[in-house]
C-alpha cells in the first residue's frame, strides 16, 4: 500500500519519473512473486487506487540484496524490519527509517495481513497520513526529487 500511495503522491508533485519506489519484504514469510492481497486491493480501491492483481509482485530482500544496495533511502514499517535490513552489508551507510520516523513520530505500522478489511483500512489511512506528513522531508533526503530510489518494507 505504501508503494502505490507514494507513487501517486510523487506523480502529483511532478517527480514520479525522477524517484523510483520499490517494495520488498524481510519477514520469514517474504516470497518473490507474491501478489497484493485482496484486502489491500479492496481498501486501496476505496481510496481511488485501482490496483490490478498482477500490477506488482513482492521481492524478498534477503535474496535480492542488490535491491538494498541500489537504494538511496530505505523505509520500513516497523523497527524490527529496520533492524533486519540494517544488518545487511548492502545497507551500510544508507539512511534507514521507519515511515513514522520519517514523519517525525515514533512507533510501528503493523502488518495487517490476515486481519481483515477493517485492519487494512486503519493501516492504509496511517500509511497515507505518514506519507503526506513526510513527503517534503523524503524529497529533501533524496535531493529535492532530482533522482534516487526509495526502497520500502511491507
Amino acid at each position: 500500500m505504501a508503494q502505490v500511495f507514494l507513487e501517486r503522491m510523487l506523480a502529483a508533485r511532478g517527480v514520479a519519473g525522477r524517484v523510483r519506489v520499490l517494495s520488498g519484504g524481510v519477514g520469514n514469510w517474504a516470497r518473490d512473486g507474491m501478489i497484493p492481497s485482496l484486502d489491500a486491493r479492496i481498501v486501496l480501491r476505496e481510496a481511488g487506487i485501482h490496483l490490478a492483481e498482477d500490477a506488482m509482485t513482492s521481492t524478498a530482500l534477503a535474496y535480492h540484496r542488490d535491491v538494498v544496495a541500489d537504494a538511496d533511502l530505505i523505509l520500513t514499517m516497523t523497527g524490527e524490519q529496520k533492524a533486519i535490513v540494517g544488518a545487511f552489508d548492502e545497507a551500510r551507510g544508507k539512511p534507514i527509517l521507519t515511515l513514522r520516523e520519517l514523519a517525525g513520530e515514533s512507533g510501528d505500522i503493523a502488518d495487517p495481513a490476515t486481519q481483515g478489511e477493517d485492519v487494512f483500512r486503519v493501516c492504509r489511512d496511517e500509511i497515507a497520513r505518514c506519507l503526506e506528513r513526510s513527503l517534503d522531508r523524503l524529497l529533501a533526503l533524496l535531493g529535492q526529487g532530482r533522482g534516487g530510489t526509495c526502497r520500502g518494507g511491507p
